[in-house]
């Protein structure tokens, strides 16, 4: 299965594609403010790319539990100058809901929208650039979602979502080689949910590549007791993702992982 993200192919059926996370935030939850600064952020991810990163995913809204959105054109403010620095150097994801910052982006050189709200005009987007498309499952808004997140079975729910706005997203003219779906973990999901979601990756989708987002995130910390989860459960869930077809691995530290995919891979061809 190759990504083919405008004109960029992306081989996904060998290897597992690292994305790197460049917040250009002031509060995301993990490292808010650490690259605010745009020439903070854009040597961030250099470091991220020398490290082993195969594409940046660059934002400029803290999508964490409880977070307010910034005001459309700060999110460009902040977003536009690092794609446009980075985008002759990388393939570039933008990680945006809003379809004046996703224009924006594409016409600074960004190749993927990374959409976790699956916006329609933000398919309409990718089909006329060409584009790929990260259409994700949330439950809710962020400021809300891990209030008191439901489901009747998350595992069929999540799935019949991604692959409903998949189908739409193609009927918009998406194509088909460039859709990436991903189950939103930790998006309007309690430890449970994320569990089970990871623990039937397989059953999600064989159509498309599957983007898994673990690194940090709470339910990692109260597994391990580490804060934020740390590299080594990031890597253990990861490698998990990995076994059960997980293509794409969106993560801020790129080291730990390239290594230990390395030689996961290397048990695995042997």
């Amino acid at each position: 299965m190759t990504l083919l993200v405008r004109g960029v192919s992306l081989p996904t059926d060998k290897s597992v594609l690292l994305m790197g996370i460049v917040n250009v935030t002031p509060d995301s939850f993990s490292d808010g403010g650490r690259y605010f600064d745009p020439q903070a952020a854009i040597a961030h991810g250099r470091k991220l790319l020398a490290e082993g990163a195969d594409l940046l995913d660059i934002g400029g809204e803290s999508t964490r539990p409880g977070a307010s959105p910034p005001d459309p054109e700060e999110e460009i403010k902040r977003v536009e100058p690092v794609i446009a620095a980075l985008s002759g150097e990388a393939v570039i994801s933008v990680d945006t809901r809003r379809e004046q910052v996703a224009r924006a982006a594409l016409e600074a050189g960004a190749h993927i929208l990374n959409d976790i709200s699956a916006n329609p005009a933000l398919m309409d987007l990718a089909a006329s650039y060409r584009a790929g498309l990260v259409v994700m499952h949330m439950q809710g808004e962020p400021a809300t979602m891990q209030d008191a997140p439901c489901y009747s079975n998350v595992v069929e729910e999540v799935r019949d979502f991604l692959l409903r706005k998949a189908g739409a997203a193609i009927k918009r003219g998406v194509s088909l080689k460039s859709l990436i779906l991903d189950p939103g973990i930790g998006f309007g999901k309690n430890l449970s949910h994320n569990l089970s979601l990871l623990k039937a990756l397989g059953r999600l989708t064989s159509d498309f590549p599957l983007l898994l987002g673990l690194s940090r995130k709470r339910f990692l910390r109260a597994l391990s007791g580490e804060n934020f989860g740390g590299p080594a459960a990031n890597v253990a869930a990861s490698l998990w993702g990995v076994s059960q077809g997980a293509k794409i691995l969106r993560t801020h530290e790129i080291a730990p992982l390239r290594q230990a995919l390395k030689v996961w891979e290397a048990i695995k061809e042997h």
